[in-house]
């Protein structure tokens, strides 16, 4: 496949608050964007600069501690799959992943296992910090708490854009939305012989909202298959729609393939990567969509290279969805312990 530099649309999640007529602009962009590419660019959000500052500083001290402090806190040692990965040692599509990266989740109490407990609630749990450096818990929970109100505003705003109240996804995030962020680095081609930084995949959740560092290497699948260089664009966050907007449209928005090329030799790529799912015991209803937006939905679409849909086949979750149109609704845990079980 060949690559392409055509820019992902850029929106301005201030024109919300901007007057009807600006409010209303953004929602036609974002229904658009999310419909026709599942990914932008996001300015206008809100997030303070030094805090943007001050996360990508802590994620380089991070990278830079030593090999004995980053396995101290080794995702193998946590039962909520939280912690450090090593590079290489996850895999997508068959391929190692020539990323190291730290994992963690809403800081809250673990929920008891033992008979009658459902296993994902094993999911919810504490996380693992470096012991040497303090400050990395203090800025990512602020980091959390700021990206998922953003993530929040861009949920009610989709809804008002596919003709339903702002709340009607309120139900399946809750109080206790499924918050996840993961502080990427991407070493260079000298050290790992492989263009595969991340493989081409969908993400599961709601929405993901990433922070770019200025080393290019996210690439987004066009329709034609070509492949677009989401190039850094300073002040913007990198959105995606995830698999369960996918869903809960009928496949009228779009969760779109991407993945992340390796940097060249002699530099590296740093990224900090948050996504918003639903609370681990929601179910997910199918949206009714307005007449003229329903006609357009195009039915989700599994990706059949998902190692998560091979023991029920890559139309098992659209034929769920479509075999009880009236009530279709699908446990957004039952993917989260999948996928968690997987890495």
């Amino acid at each position: 496949m060949t690559t392409d530099t055509l820019a992902l649309p850029l929106l301005d999640l201030s024109r919300l608050d901007a007057g009807p007529a600006a409010r209303q602009a953004f929602l036609d962009q974002l229904r658009a964007a999310a419909r026709d590419v599942g990914f932008f660019y996001l300015r206008g959000h809100g997030v303070p600069e030094a805090l943007v500052a001050q996360v990508k500083a802590e994620a380089r001290r991070f990278f830079a501690l030593s090999e004995a402090d980053k396995l101290a806190i080794e995702m193998v040692h946590s039962p909520h799959f939280r912690g450090y990965t090593r590079a290489a040692w996850e895999r997508t599509r068959g391929e190692p992943d020539w990323r190291e990266q730290f994992d963690i989740g809403a800081e809250r109490t673990a929920i008891p296992q033992g008979p009658g407990v459902p296993p994902w609630l094993r999911l919810q749990g504490p996380n693992q910090w470096p012991a040497a450096q303090p400050e990395l818990k203090t800025a990512l929970l602020r980091w959390q708490a700021e990206l998922t109100r953003v993530a929040i505003r861009l949920l009610e705003a989709f809804a008002a854009a596919l003709g339903q109240g702002e709340d009607a996804l309120a139900p399946i995030y809750g109080d206790t939305p499924n918050q996840h962020i993961k502080i990427i680095r991407y070493p260079g081609r000298e050290a790992t012989g492989s263009s595969q930084g991340v493989g081409a995949h969908k993400d599961s959740g709601f929405l993901t909202l990433l922070l770019q560092d200025t080393q290019r290497g996210l690439q987004v699948e066009g329709e034609d298959g070509r492949w677009i260089d989401a190039e850094p664009v300073p002040g913007t966050f990198v959105v995606n729609i995830g698999e369960l907007l996918e869903l809960a449209t009928n496949g009228y928005l779009r969760a779109t393939v991407h993945r992340v090329i390796t940097p060249p030799a002699g530099t590296d790529r740093l990224s900090v990567a948050f996504f918003l799912g639903a609370r681990l015991d929601a179910t997910v209803p199918l949206l009714d969509l307005p007449p003229t937006l329903a006609a357009e939905a195009r039915g989700p679409a599994s990706d059949p290279q998902n190692p998560l849909f091979h023991d029920v086949g890559p139309n098992y979750l659209k034929g769920r969805l479509r075999s009880h149109p009236d009530v279709a609704q699908r446990h957004y845990a039952d993917i989260l312990a999948g996928q968690a079980a997987a890495t």
